[in-house]
């Protein structure tokens, strides 16, 4: 991608994104509004169903119906039996521990085959809850939320770096916005993978990510850095494997103001030779208001993203920290 390929009405994003390729996040069936939960209802999310739902085509799964549970059916809880997890229905005594598992490990293999970019998960779930899922003793009452979801922790087990969350983690605006951010990051480093894996396109990738991966992990941007700067010449399987196990590592680790902060400063740097001294003022000021809270992220991307376009900043313009993902999902207007 070269800068002037940007569009700047669509963002950076579009540069990198291949239309013959769809987004896919995986689902559970219920927050699409879908009628499959224990108790025939639904958990619709309206986020993810009207806002995030134009830019991705949705892959459902729900692992009970699936598994032929029915609708509605018994209700089931992880039950601790020594150091083993097991899926219980309580009412009956069934145990559908090892059937869901073998299920997972089936369908977990065919979600691969369709190349997914993300997951997201129903929280709080027996089978796919990723985190703080109740869980029983053996006599029957709570005994702690430290469980994990059978079929949510086969998936998370078997693909270390697809980008998973839960629907109740995602109402917090920064976990929403590095979710998507990792999912359509993702997109891009399949677009890349699918072609010849080369030197020159591995470092064209990582040169547009620079300041993405800065504004999350300084470190692991250090080290992405030297492992790019390894690179032979040709394709190289294993350091393709390699960055990607770094570069999402990196991604997955929280990002703040103070890290916004200093990516928003280096990047100003790179204007110091053409803005006059009002610029200069204007955007300094913007950035030490995002820094202290008072404004939105958005401001002062919008106010450095202006005069990199008026300049001509090369450097910038390829830049995807500016514009990871389409600003109609307005995620950088609550962070």
């Amino acid at each position: 991608m070269r800068a002037q390929d940007l569009s700047p009405e669509r963002g950076a994003w579009s540069a990198w994104h291949d239309e013959k390729r769809p987004i896919r996040i995986g689902i559970s069936t219920c927050l699409l509004g879908e009628n499959v939960r224990y108790d025939g209802g639904h958990k619709r999310d309206a986020f993810l169903v009207e806002g995030l739902g134009p830019f991705v085509q949705w892959v459902s799964v729900c692992p009970e119906v699936e598994l032929g549970m029915g609708v509605p059916r018994p209700t089931v809880h992880l039950v601790r039996e020594g150091s083993e997890l097991r899926m219980v229905a309580p009412s009956s005594g069934e145990d559908f521990t090892a059937r869901m598992n073998a299920f997972a490990r089936k369908r977990v293999a065919e979600l691969r085959a369709l190349e997914l970019d993300g997951y997201v998960l129903k929280k709080n779930s027996p089978s796919c809850g990723m985190a703080r899922v109740k869980v029983y003793g053996a006599s029957g009452s709570a005994s702690g939320k430290d469980g994990v979801g059978l079929f949510a922790r086969v998936l998370s087990g078997t693909w270390p770096h697809l980008p998973i969350e839960e629907e109740g983690r995602l109402t917090d605006p920064v976990l929403r916005e590095n979710f998507i951010e990792r999912v359509f990051c993702r997109h891009r480093w399949r677009t890349v993978i699918a072609e010849k894996r080369t030197r020159a396109r591995l470092i064209e990738f990582w040169t547009a990510h620079k300041l993405l991966v800065r504004a999350h992990d300084e470190a692991g941007y250090q080290r992405i850095g030297r492992l790019v700067g390894s690179a032979r010449k040709g394709g190289d399987r294993e350091l393709h494997e390699r960055f990607e196990s770094e570069f999402f590592a990196a991604l997955a680790t929280k990002t703040t103001r103070r890290k916004h902060t200093n990516v928003l400063q280096h990047a100003l740097g790179h204007l110091r030779e053409v803005l006059d001294a009002g610029e200069r003022a204007q955007l300094v000021t913007a950035i030490e208001d995002y820094r202290k809270g008072l404004l939105p992220l958005i401001v002062p991307l919008t106010l450095l993203r202006f005069q990199v376009q008026k300049h001509r900043i090369e450097y910038l313009q390829g830049q995807l920290y500016f514009d990871p993902h389409p600003k109609e999902l307005m995620l950088r207007n609550h962070v």
